[in-house]
């Protein structure tokens, strides 16, 4: 199949795949369309919102739909690293044998990583950046395709442990979830609330997603699009020479090199989902709050003016 054909029917399986999860999720579409532009770039994502907002019935709704092997680790302060990672242990004939926790999968939801130690955070960020984790000096591989969807509760802050900037920065999208509609809610009510059972239809495997994700990266990139990304990202900046009076006002640390990168992977993906063959900068402009949210700091003259990230990206575009 050549790269027009794999576009073409890309398309129309991103249109099948959000079809098979709306028998699930009501709603949500930009939340369902950013996790799976993450998935097609072989990206993670960081979800944001209040409990109760099926984050992970979405999760879990889209590892069925692609036929994936998903799992969930539920983050406590107690939790340890050989909790996620696997741990050796003696057998019958008084060998090592190691057995493997819950990391092993394709997609793992990380539910309320801020509510673990740094040293659990750090051994999940190994994990997603190296597809491998050590234990006991042995390296093991992950299986292909690996994304980790990690959810965050921003009401409670109580006896947290909030992610470093430089753990955040390892999320390719930090996804705000919002309250449903009324209509929405409704809907909601109607569908959970009778005996009737939804059966989702598997669309991908495994292989097939590692196809797409090489297919996004072969994709070409325009020279001004490059640019534009880049620039936007320096925009962010307080510390350049040509900052603005606005972005010195209220951010106190832009957004890194990653940044950019994903910025221009994800137009990519965003390209190839609505049947273009190469991005432009619209394609950056669609992405750019899920990509630099997370990755911008305010400072308290932002917090004290209720100057919030999209607010502050949003003027920057």
């Amino acid at each position: 199949m050549s790269d027009v054909d794999a576009v073409e029917n890309l398309v129309k399986k991103h249109q099948e795949l959000k079809k098979e999860i709306a028998k699930v999720i009501v709603g949500q579409q930009e939340v369902i369309e950013q996790i799976l532009l993450s998935i097609y770039t072989g990206g993670h994502s960081l979800l944001i919102g209040v409990p109760g907002l099926a984050k992970t019935l979405m999760v879990n709704t889209i590892a069925q739909t692609l036929g994936l092997d998903f799992k969930r680790i539920q983050f406590t302060p107690d939790l340890m690293p050989s909790d996620i990672l696997g741990s050796e242990v003696l057998d019958q004939n008084r060998n090592f044998k190691f057995i493997k926790g819950p990391v092993f999968g394709n997609i793992i939801l990380a539910d309320e990583i801020n509510r673990t130690p740094p040293k659990t955070q750090a051994a999940l960020l190994e994990a997603m950046q190296e597809r491998a984790v050590t234990i006991a000096g042995q390296q093991y591989k992950l299986s292909l395709p690996y994304f980790v969807l990690a959810t965050q509760n921003p009401i409670e802050q109580e006896g947290t442990y909030p992610l470093p900037e430089a753990q955040l920065d390892r999320f390719m999208f930090a996804i705000e979830l919002k309250y449903p509609s009324i209509e929405e809610e409704i809907q909601v009510v109607k569908s959970t609330t009778t005996d009737d059972e939804v059966r989702i239809n598997t669309l991908f495997n495994a292989d097939e997603i590692i196809a797409v994700q090489h297919l996004v990266r072969r994709i070409p990139v325009p020279d001004n699009v490059v640019d534009y990304a880049v620039r936007l990202v320096n925009r962010t900046r307080p510390g350049q020479e040509d900052a603005s009076e606005y972005v010195k006002t209220y951010i106190d640390w832009g957004a890194g090199p990653r940044a950019s990168q994903n910025l221009i992977l994800a137009a990519k993906a965003h390209a190839a989902v609505h049947g273009k063959f190469s991005p432009d900068i619209e394609d950056v402009k669609a992405v750019s709050l899920g990509i630099l949210r997370h990755r911008i700091l305010k400072n308290y003259k932002a917090e004290a003016e209720g100057i919030t990230e999209e607010k502050i990206i949003t003027e920057l575009l």
